[in-house]
């Protein structure tokens, strides 16, 4: 039965539906789960037999529970995200048994040792094929201090001691962790549960620099082409006209290879150079075609290009002109 609300730091409660009649509970175990998380609808196989128990405690910020439920699916939906306003980020990190994580289009295996990072903003499903055992981890949004657009690269992603850098390192010490405050006197519990939560803000991040989001990718790369010819168009202007920070739209360019200057900078040249090779009477003086392309000052166009294709563009454009008089 349900034995306390998680009000207070340190304030536990414990619910299984073992004692209650088979029909009464898949809602309460809906009622359960979406008091202690946020709203959740609650699916079972009706013929197959199931069981749910649920033990969490709040210990500042973060709030740790233990799940043990299947098989079945939770589900938030799109109705439960509207009537619901709390926007946390709940991770599940499995500990027996397997689950599917599905949120934004991905779908997370979970198996012992792994984990995946979930947003209760967004509707997300999961899939529970058998009885299993998992720890869920529920956080306010901002204690990973990320952005919105990281946010929505990390959810529905697994994490797991298989991968490179710091994750592969600090994931274990997060798991021993989260078993030492479950052990640890009340006195410490708080103290390690900040220490946890900071290991998991690090994993976030980590996780989410080695996945840039290809959307994002498009959506900057596809705007920042149709504003070369602005000469002032700057890093911070690209990061705030896509509602991200500056660090991390450098982040996202260096993740690709690039730097935002660098990135701009060759787009310019490649458009010049392609207006460059067009023939005819009415084409452009150099001056103009540079500053079309948003070069300011047409001997640093030179330069750059020079630079760039190993020619002047007035030698570019002499040769396209030689050879377009020669295929005719």
């Amino acid at each position: 039965m349900l034995t306390g609300a998680l009000t207070s730091p340190g304030r536990g409660m414990f619910f299984s539906t073992r004692d209650l009649a088979p029909g009464d509970r898949v809602a309460a175990w809906e009622r359960t789960l979406s008091q202690v998380f946020v709203n959740l609808e609650v699916a079972v196989d009706g013929d197959r037999p199931w069981a749910g128990e649920l033990a969490a405690e709040r210990w500042g910020a973060l709030q740790i529970a233990t799940e043990v439920f299947g098989p079945g699916t939770i589900l938030r939906g799109a109705g439960s995200v509207a009537a619901d306003q709390r926007t946390h980020i709940l991770v599940r990190q499995q500990l027996d048994g397997d689950a599917l994580l599905l949120q934004d289009g991905r779908m997370a295996e979970l198996v012992p040792g792994r984990l995946a990072f979930h947003d209760a903003r967004r509707p997300f499903r999961i899939v529970l094929p058998r009885r299993q055992r998992a720890r869920i981890l529920m956080m306010p949004r901002a204690l990973l201090r990320l952005e919105e657009a990281q946010l929505s690269v990390l959810s529905g992603t697994v994490v797991d001691e298989a991968g490179e850098g710091a994750v592969a390192l600090l994931l274990p010490s997060l798991c021993g962790l989260l078993e030492e405050v479950t052990r640890a006197t009340t006195a410490r519990r708080e103290q390690l549960a900040r220490v946890a939560a900071e290991i998991l803000a690090t994993v976030a991040l980590e996780q989410v620099s080695r996945r840039p989001t290809s959307a994002l990718w498009e959506r900057i790369t596809v705007s920042v082409r149709a504003r070369l010819g602005e000469p002032g168009l700057a890093p911070q202007d690209i990061a705030d006209q896509h509602g991200i920070s500056l660090r991390y739209l450098h982040r996202l360019f260096q993740l690709h290879g690039t730097t935002v200057n660098g990135w701009v900078r060759m787009r310019r040249l490649e458009a010049a150079r392609q207006e460059l090779a067009q023939s005819g009477p009415a084409h452009r003086s150099i001056a103009a075609v540079a500053a079309r392309w948003g070069f300011t000052s047409p001997s640093h166009f030179s330069r750059t290009f020079r630079e760039a294709y190993g020619m002047s563009p007035m030698q570019w454009r002499s040769a396209a002109e030689a050879d377009a008089r020669s295929r005719c």
